[in-house]
């Protein structure tokens, strides 16, 4: 039977183990944090250097998907004046939320908030898989970012306010001339393809690229984007997200295929008292 002094000593041991173990966990914590995030970054990099030197590399297949895209973006042109007509004439008929929520789910700013909390989890849960998405939505999105950026001021084509498709000022570089290709369709649909490729059930890749659909739809809705240029955009971002994708799985940067077997045991010493895990 314990006495009052015993029950205090080991009351006091307790608490000490716990507060050092404690301690020693979060100093371990930290230091696999900044560990991968240091692996991630380098990862992140070594994707956007990689996605804008792959057309030196591209086989016959690759320049068939890019003459494809071009002939999509073609016929996409054509129905510019008509889909426009469409999609002004039942603007009304549209809900507020889905137009507000395709503006801010399209934004820049509200993108990479979302990129980060999406990688941000991954990172501070340990999950691996998580960490993949985060940073393949990121060096995605940063790499088709730079594109549309560029393709934008250089082609300089008018929004539809301007009532003429064929309208273009190279390197005007205002915003009334910056059409081509949309930018809110390259970060929501990298975002929703990217995340949409780590699941294998069809009815949830579905509703993850219904939600990604939003914010491209909603620029035709503000009358921001022909056509045209959504659907280039949609097409660029997929075609990056499976390049940074294709990329980091040569390297074998992420493999998380084979599920882990933990082993515990129990670690005893001066100042520590828990179980280990070893995998």
């Amino acid at each position: 039977m314990l006495n009052f002094k015993t029950l205090i000593a080991l009351s006091a041991y307790i608490l000490f183990s716990i507060n050092s173990y404690s301690q020693e966990d979060i100093t371990v914590t930290k230091n696999r944090v900044w560990k991968q995030l240091a692996y991630d970054g380098k990862f992140t990099l070594q994707s956007i250097g990689n996605g804008f030197t792959q057309p030196l590399r591209w086989q016959k297949d690759d320049f068939i998907t890019a003459g494809g895209v071009v002939a999509g973006t073609g016929i996409l042109y054509l129905a510019d004046n008509d889909a426009r007509t469409f999609f002004q004439n039942h603007q009304n008929e549209v809900p507020q939320v889905l137009k507000e929520f395709g503006w801010y789910f399209g934004s820049p700013q509200n993108f990479f908030m979302i990129s980060a909390g999406v990688y941000g989890f991954g990172l501070i849960t340990d999950n691996e898989k998580v960490r993949h998405t985060g940073v393949l939505i990121i060096a995605s999105a940063a790499t088709s970012g730079i594109i549309q950026s560029i393709s934008k001021t250089a082609v300089g084509r008018a929004r539809p306010m301007s009532g003429n498709r064929n309208e273009f000022k190279p390197f005007e570089g205002t915003p009334g001339y910056h059409s081509f290709p949309s930018g809110h369709a390259i970060l929501s649909f990298s975002m929703a393809h990217a995340i949409a490729k780590q699941f294998d059930n069809f009815w949830a890749k579905a509703g993850i690229y219904t939600v990604g659909s939003i914010a491209p739809i909603s620029r035709l809705w503000a009358d921001a984007h022909w056509l045209s240029d959504v659907g280039l955009g949609i097409a660029i971002s997929i075609v990056v997200v499976d390049g940074v994708d294709n990329f980091m799985k040569k390297k074998n940067a992420y493999n998380y295929s084979k599920p882990k077997h933990i082993s515990w045991q129990l670690k005893a010493g001066y100042g520590t008292l828990g179980f280990v895990g070893t995998f």
